[in-house]
């Protein structure tokens, strides 16, 4: 691109503003020539602008400054501003070309990444659940719970019923997903029954499964150690949504339970008792495995002793003399 020349831009090639106007005509009434120094700060910059224009110039006789014709200004201001739109028009034709150089190298550099959220990582227990707390109690929309692992204390059960009573007063709901095991548990059953109540649900998923909460699809708890002795609060928007869509792929293929309707004889009994009710009606191996969260070979171990216990030679057999035993 050219470069500029001396004495292009120069604050004579311009037309005099509305300041210095006012100021040349002030002039004029005095006779076309003033003796002193502005006293104003306005009129001292019209003036420095009227000398640079022109229009005004230092009196030779002395202190002062006389008028100049504009005619005579005129000309050389409108040369001026030709030079300097020629100019201007020959850095346009230039632009793109170099423009193009530094987008090519724009697009080339490497980018740090901007992001406005953050991971907090919390080691203490006492402040994991302080944190987390505080998140159920600012949470207005929606807690998505995902949680494998057996079932929870009876206390704890009861607490989170009060606060999902608590919960639903603000018009917030609840999702959670466990694992199978927890259907034969009675704290967990009663559970599920009394937020199914209040509109919330209760899932289970017979597959492995990642542990997080997410508080209003805002923020993310997630374990930090394999023994889950720490938890990260995840606040990234690409994150918590990446970790709400994994939930929702979850909460699609579990198994919807009629909580309120769950056979208390299924609840609290040994599992060779269990395998044998679900066996009497009808359920296959591998669906019993799944409805108890145990392993196929768990479920087969127990079935063996239940046909030795009854004396049966065959699983349908088997199934037959259970079935009688229900019906007795």
């Amino acid at each position: 691109m050219a470069e500029r020349t001396a004495g292009a831009g120069l604050p004579g090639g311009r037309l005099p503003v509305l300041a210095e106007r006012e100021l040349y005509l002030e002039v004029l009434a005095q006779g076309g020539r003033i003796t002193r120094e502005p006293a104003d700060a306005a009129d001292r910059s019209a003036l420095a602008g009227l000398l640079a224009v022109g229009l005004l110039v230092a009196d030779t006789r002395g202190p002062g400054y006389t008028a100049v014709d504009p005619r005579r200004v005129s000309g050389r201001i409108s040369a001026e501003l030709r030079s300097e739109g020629t100019r201007l028009l020959l850095e346009a034709e230039q632009l793109p070309q170099l423009m193009a150089e530094l987008s090519d190298a724009y697009e080339r550099a490497p980018r740090r990444s901007i992001r406005s959220s953050t991971v907090r990582h919390l080691d203490d227990p006492g402040q994991i659940v302080h944190r987390m707390r505080e998140l159920e109690d600012g949470a207005t929309e929606e807690i998505l719970l995902a949680r494998p692992g057996g079932p929870l204390p009876p206390d704890r059960l009861e607490l989170a019923v009060s606060r999902a009573h608590a919960f639903a007063a603000r018009g917030g709901t609840v999702r959670a997903l466990y694992e199978p095991s927890v259907r034969t548990d009675p704290a967990t059953v009663r559970y599920a029954a009394a937020i199914g109540e209040l509109g919330m649900e209760v899932r289970v998923l017979g597959e492995p499964f990642k542990r997080m909460m997410i508080f209003d699809r805002r923020v993310a708890v997630v374990p930090a150690a394999a023994d889950h002795s720490s938890a990260a609060f995840v606040e990234d928007p690409a994150v918590v949504g990446f970790l709400t869509g994994g939930f929702e792929r979850d909460w699609q293929r579990a198994e919807r339970v009629k909580w309120g309707r769950t056979d208390p004889r299924e609840v609290g009994h040994p599992i060779d008792e269990q395998v044998g009710r679900l066996l009497a009606t009808g359920l296959t191996q591998r669906t019993i495995a799944v409805r108890l969260g145990l392993s196929e070979r768990t479920v087969a171990g127990h079935i063996s002793r239940l046909r030795e216990l009854h004396s049966a030679g065959t699983l349908f057999q088997l199934g037959w003399l259970l079935r009688g035993e229900r019906d007795e």
